[in-house]
């Protein structure tokens, strides 16, 4: 009997469905929910600033700030940056919030001890 086979019971497609309806299950999606919807809709909302704003306020954008370096260039590049920041910031809340309960749920599917 290989490692896959020793879950819930026999029919595999009946105990995803008794794993998916159970509170923990649950409970880990209204957590990733928790940090997602909200973070997503703040990039898009800062992402469609910078695009109005490259848009229809071209005066403003091509300020320059020293050199040739505008508020337009350092505008897209903070969109880099803030990309890398919502990243390090779901792998951190993931770590603390969504893992250990993904790792609980994992282990009781599978059977062993954790």
């Amino acid at each position: 009997m290989s490692d896959t086979d020793q879950g819930l019971g026999s029919d595999p497609e009946s105990d995803w469905e008794k794993v998916q309806a159970g509170p923990e299950f649950t409970e880990l999606r209204r957590r990733l929910r928790v940090f997602v919807f909200p973070v997503s809709a703040l990039f898009l909302l800062w992402y469609l600033l910078y695009v109005l704003l490259a848009d229809y306020a071209t005066g403003f954008m091509s300020t320059k700030l020293f050199g040739n370096i505008t508020v337009g260039l350092v505008f897209g590049l903070l969109q880099f940056v803030s990309t890398f920041v919502i990243t390090g910031l779901y792998v951190r809340y993931a770590n603390r919030k969504l893992d250990p309960l993904a790792d609980k749920i994992r282990h009781e599917i599978e059977g062993t001890e954790r």
